[in-house]
């Protein structure tokens, strides 16, 4: 989602490579490419330079990429609904309503429930889902901060403590399987 779309030739084993400017500031990563004939031409993607800055600084303080978590799930296509629980057929440009939370997190634990919007965070406002993951996940783990949500027809102000987003959990060994 973040990615630089670019028009630079991409090469089988040459992704990690820099994408530059005409000055010769790095601007990104050259990371993937689209190609119809699966050859360089066609659209190149680029881990943009700062993104790619904070990862790797995360890694030499921390040993670890480390971003912020609120567990919740966002009701996806952001559509709006009338009252009566029709469709309004308007996209919804004014926050993220949220879907389902998952237990004991920080959202659940901050007074955010199912059904709000949440409206900004940290002071930033949010209109997508993918904004919402990008504010939180630069809020670091442990910061009480504030999020504006819409509930009903009236907006409140909680303070939740942004957590450590939780490792992937990998599937166990079956021993069976082993051999």
């Amino acid at each position: 989602e973040d990615f630089i779309q670019t028009d630079a030739a991409i090469n089988p084993g040459n992704s990690g490579g820099a994408l530059i400017d005409v000055a010769g500031n790095l601007v990104g990563i050259n990371t993937a490419i689209y190609s119809r004939s699966g050859g360089s031409m066609g659209i190149g993607f680029a881990i943009p330079a700062q993104l790619a800055q904070s990862v790797m600084l995360d890694i030499i303080d921390h040993g670890q990429v480390i971003r912020g978590w609120l567990g919740v799930e966002v009701k996806q296509g952001n559509q709006d609904f009338n009252e009566d629980g029709t469709l309004n057929n308007k996209v919804r440009t004014d926050g993220v309503e949220i879907a389902g939370i998952v237990r004991g997190s920080p959202a659940a634990e901050g007074g955010i429930k199912p059904g709000d919007v949440v409206l900004s965070i940290n002071g930033q406002k949010v209109s997508s889902d993918s904004q919402l993951v990008k504010v939180v996940a630069a809020i670091k783990p442990d910061t009480k901060t504030p999020v504006i949500v819409k509930r009903g027809k009236e907006e409140v102000e909680l303070l939740v403590k942004v957590g450590k987003r939780p490792k992937a959990e990998q599937p166990e060994d079956n021993e069976d399987d082993q051999q």
